[in-house]
């Protein structure tokens, strides 16, 4: 860099770098000598120091006011080293307020809420243990963040660095901050809820299809195979799993015996109730065989274990396949229809409902079937269905459904056909629907009757 020296009579810029002087001969030369450090002249090959120095010379010569001829030097000067200024480095960790478990009827709550401002809590006095917590953590500023009246959260601020007191321009600011920030974490609050509510439901769902599973283990895989008889079944649960059931047990002697139960309410709590009372008629029916004692022992072991206010009604009927007599007991179950010649006939035997009161007797009745009738063995979701005006379906429609004619599956069609017509498209399903269709073959005939066995053989 260059630096260019003009007239005496005016004043000499200096560089920037480098300090003002005033070119003159003899003496001035030998006081800048005597203050600055030894000369280098333009003409001298002498480097300066790499990194501590800088070398500012010039080569112009110039003319002084006088005509004499003035040479200007370049001076070597060692460059300060630079300030270094201490900057305080930013922590790592930002320090978090305490944990706090604020419960909603601690009295902090409803101070803040009262005060919808920023809050100095140091000289704050309530039985609450959330503010003896915060006090005890170094804490003396709060600014509750409110949202639609309720309290979303807190701001707490510990004394100031300076400390000097809090300023109201601080709180107002602090306050419109809160302002801003508690509808974001109400915000934020909602959809985490939510969040966590669709993985909850996800849980059940997926929980719920593993129960209907296991439930569907539970009803038969196959309908019983028996000459001259036609059996036909249908279940639908009002919800994923449900509380009504049927089987059809074998016994040691050929018989079967048709069961049917209802346990009151729906879903896992009918469900679990339902899987106990099937595993017990499974196990007491090969042994007891007599419809009424197998209901007996059922209701006394479901009455030790049943949740109180629930119960199961169950209808249990023995078929003897070869002859058609059926001996049935019922333990409070819907009376099921039997279409006869001469019309439209009920099984009806006094029980009360399993696991309500133990050592109870069932009634056993008895009922032969002639070639051509058909039963329907049915729960209460059919009977008990409502119109969108709330009209029960009823009992008579269902008696009435049987007497009209068909069997089998076409029973079981006709008896939804018209249930589908009287509560309309939209209907939501109220209760379990089980229906068990029984019919003798029309060409049937007694095995014991020699009568029978006579004119069946001639044809």
């Amino acid at each position: 860099m260059a630096q260019q020296v003009g007239s005496t009579s005016g004043p000499t810029p200096a560089a920037p770098a480098v300090r003002e002087v005033e070119a003159a001969p003899g003496a001035a030369s030998e006081a800048a000598e005597a203050d600055w450090p030894e000369p280098v002249s333009a003409g001298d090959d002498q480097p300066g120091t790499e990194s501590t120095t800088s070398v500012t010379s010039s080569k112009n010569i110039t003319s002084s006011s006088d005509g004499k001829t003035v040479r200007v030097r370049g001076w070597l000067r060692r460059t300060p080293p630079a300030a270094v200024v201490a900057v305080p480095a930013a922590p790592s960790v930002v320090a978090a307020g305490p944990d706090l478990d604020l419960a909603s009827n601690d009295p902090l709550v409803g101070y803040l809420l009262s005060a919808a401002s920023a809050v100095d809590i140091t000289g704050l006095h309530l039985q609450s243990p959330a503010l003896k917590a915060l006090q005890a953590a170094g804490v003396v500023l709060l600014v509750p963040l409110i949202s639609s009246g309720s309290l979303v959260g807190l701001l707490s601020l510990g004394p100031r660095r300076s400390e000097r007191g809090y300023s109201t321009d601080d709180l107002r600011l602090l306050n419109s901050l809160a302002g801003y920030a508690a509808p974001a974490m109400r915000v934020g609050q909602l959809v985490r809820q939510q969040q966590a509510e669709a993985r909850q439901r996800e849980r059940i769902e997926q929980e719920l299809k593993i129960a209907q599973i296991i439930q569907q283990q539970f009803l038969p895989k196959q309908l019983p195979d028996l000459p001259s008889w036609h059996v036909a079944a249908f279940y639908r649960p009002a919800r994923t799993v449900g509380g009504d059931f049927y089987d059809f047990i074998p016994l040691p002697d050929g018989r079967v015996m048709f069961v049917v139960g209802d346990v009151t309410d729906k879903g896992i709590p009918a469900a679990l109730v339902m899987a106990s009372t099937h595993a017990l008629l499974r196990d007491a029916g090969p042994r007891l065989v007599a419809p009424g004692k197998v209901l007996g022992h059922v209701n006394d072991m479901l009455c030790v274990d049943i949740p109180a206010h629930m119960f199961v009604t169950c209808l249990a009927l023995v078929l003897d396949p070869v002859s058609g007599e059926v001996v049935f007991a019922n333990a409070g179950h819907d009376v099921p229809y039997v279409r006869t010649q001469g019309g439209v006939a009920e099984l009806r035997a006094r029980g009360m409902p399993l696991g309500l009161m133990p050592g109870m007797d069932y009634e056993e009745r008895r009922f032969q079937f002639e070639p051509g009738d058909c039963a329907l063995l049915h729960s209460d979701g059919l009977a008990e269905a409502h119109a969108p005006d709330r009209e029960m379906f009823g009992f008579p429609r269902v008696s009435a459904l049987v007497g009209k004619g068909p069997s089998g599956e076409a029973l079981i069609d006709l008896c939804l056909t018209e249930l589908g017509s009287f509560t309309g498209p939209n209907h939501e399903q109220e209760d379990d629907i089980t229906l068990v269709s029984l019919q003798r073959s029309p060409s049937a005939w007694h095995q014991g009757d020699p009568e029978l066995q006579g004119d069946q053989g001639g044809v």
